[in-house]
């Protein structure tokens, strides 16, 4: 088919007129020289819609349904690379870059389902694939049509790489204005038009022109269009009626005060978004300040990069802290029971005739307190590091509340201080579906905190109980309780009270209960009076869920 031929088709068809409002003004004007062929001659129409074809600024594909290229024009060869001998070899998907190859032939049979001319590439990225494999930025216009009964498809292809750099100028320019704006607000009242073009494109934000009532004169900016709102549908309308009441006597009083001379720029939240504001007076020719130019710049990716980037700044705070914290921990708490250790060695050596069995007795008990304290620092660290690198998987089985409890406290109650007598008492039901080894833990822990911060011969209180559907487990000591400014972090890793720091602990025991009780549902709290002592009480479900920990590493 000459190109003589499809272009009297399709004017015949008043196809190529639908196709020609999408397309350049080149092919709306040999449209109009084909819609008169009737009256010329046909040897001069077809010399004329020759050269058209072989002239036009874009390239023009004819493809049959199953992408097979049958006519191209000299723009498409000089676009792609190919000869024309060249392109009867080729479909459309030999020009489409490898990595976008694959979804065509699906594209292709969804238009041909419900095929409808269109455009292609306005505001998306499209890419053609040049013989020599480099990657052309296009846009293209589709159009169809049938010639003997063959459904056909007619592309034109336009080459943006011109425009794509003029938009990186347009940016690199908007970037520019800020710095230049208030230097330049008398060249831009003169050169206003230039000044509605630059300012239309100006990247997440408006530039505004308000008028001594704050109604908008000019706005422009891509933050309108975003938001589907035609700039010139808000001039002459009130700004301040427009923004959020609790940002509008803000921005009202910031704006008052430039009228005043007062340039100023300041920081607006609304709604979850950060907007910095930059405004300045504009003088008439008398001097005086009748409007005002504020550029907004909305911010809010930065802002939440800065607050993303501060909190990664306190957390690496925190986690040297921490570090410090649980060097001089470790280094403390080790070295007074593996001194008592060594000690009591060196000691047990001398004492070696019958008689001084029991002083032998004493410094073997000295090492096994010893030993069940180095053994109860390095549970409470495997214990955190499991909970922290989320590697707990929960158990859940059926056991006996009370006798879990009893079998806590008997162990306990073996290492107590002198004399401290633990009491327990059970209420309710006893069965229970929760992690035994769990729950055990937490009584061993809370146990073992009451008769560490209790005097000799105190008595410490234990009590469980299961009340509607709801499992309690309350400690109680008569101890030295807990300063009021330390309530507050006493769930923290590593802390310690204030009052507690010459006794032996690591400061990770309530912070590991407290994971352990969420991890089977549950909570923790107490309550506690300096000097009268403490009572830590964990609520949870009777019954908890199979599931794993999957928190986050602090």
């Amino acid at each position: 088919m000459s190109a003589f031929e499809l272009m009297k088709f399709m004017s015949e068809g008043s196809v190529f007129g639908e196709f020609c409002s999408k397309g350049s003004s080149k092919w709306l004007f040999s449209l109009q020289i084909a819609a008169t062929m009737e009256g010329m001659q046909l040897d001069n129409l077809e010399s004329i819609c020759e050269v058209l074809f072989k002239t036009a600024a874009e390239g023009l594909i004819v493809a049959d349904r199953s992408g097979h290229i049958l006519i191209v024009n000299p723009k498409a060869c000089s676009l792609f690379g190919y000869s024309l001998e060249e392109f009867r070899n080729l479909s459309i998907e030999d020009l489409i870059p490898q990595k976008y190859r694959s979804e065509h032939p699906g594209r292709r049979e969804s238009f041909h389902g419900n095929p409808q001319s269109r455009s292609m590439g306005k505001g998306m990225d499209l890419w053609a694939l040049t013989k020599d494999g480099s990657e052309l930025p296009v846009e293209i216009g589709l159009n169809h049509f049938r010639i003997n009964g063959e459904f056909l498809v007619m592309c034109l292809i336009s080459d943006i790489s011109e425009r794509r750099k003029a938009e990186k100028k347009i940016q690199k320019l908007n970037k520019e204005l800020e710095s230049r704006v208030e230097q330049r607000t008398r060249q831009l009242r003169e050169s206003q038009l230039l000044y509605s073009m630059i300012a239309r494109y100006y990247p997440n934000g408006t530039i505004n022109v308000f008028d001594k009532e704050f109604n908008y004169v000019f706005v422009e900016g891509m933050e309108l269009r975003k938001a589907g709102i035609e700039p010139s549908s808000l001039v002459n309308t009130s700004y301040l009626k427009r923004l959020p009441v609790e940002v509008r006597d803000r921005i009202e009083v910031e704006l008052r005060n430039v009228l005043d001379g007062q340039n100023t720029e300041f920081e607006v939240q609304s709604h979850g978004h950060y907007y910095n504001m930059r405004a300045v007076g504009l003088p008439n020719v008398s001097g005086e300040i009748d409007q005002i130019l504020v550029v907004e710049q909305n911010v809010t990716a930065q802002k939440r990069a800065e607050l993303d980037l501060q909190n990664n700044l306190e957390a690496e705070k925190q986690l040297n802290e921490l570090k410090s914290r649980f060097v001089s921990m470790a280094s403390h708490e080790f070295r007074t029971p593996l001194s008592t250790i060594l000690s009591s060695t060196s000691l047990i050596e001398r004492y070696e005739s019958d008689e001084q069995i029991d002083k032998r007795a004493k410094h073997i008990q000295r090492i096994k307190n010893s030993v069940q304290s180095l053994t109860e620092i390095l549970n409470d660290f495997l214990s955190l590091d499991k909970l922290e690198a989320g590697k707990i998987s929960t158990n859940i089985v059926s056991f006996d509340l009370e006798a879990c409890a009893e079998q806590a406290r008997d162990e306990v109650q073996q290492i107590a201080r002198d004399g401290q007598v633990i009491v327990y008492e059970h209420k309710g039901d006893k069965a229970v579906e929760l992690d035994a080894g769990i729950v055990k833990n937490i009584i061993l822990n809370l146990l073992s905190n009451a008769s560490k911060y209790s005097d000799p011969g105190d008595t410490i209180y234990l009590r469980t109980a299961i009340v509607n559907g709801e499992v309690s487990i309350e400690v109680e000591d008569q101890g030295m309780g807990i300063p009021q400014e330390d309530k507050k972090h006493m769930f923290e890793r590593f802390f310690r009270a204030q009052n507690s720091t010459n006794i032996q602990g690591t400061g990770l025991g309530l912070n590991i209960v407290k994971k352990y009780a969420e991890l089977m549902g549950g909570t923790i709290d107490f309550t506690s009076e300096l000097g009268e002592g403490s009572c830590f009480t964990v609520q949870m479900p009777v019954k908890a869920h199979q599931k794993s920990l999957t928190s986050t590493p602090s």
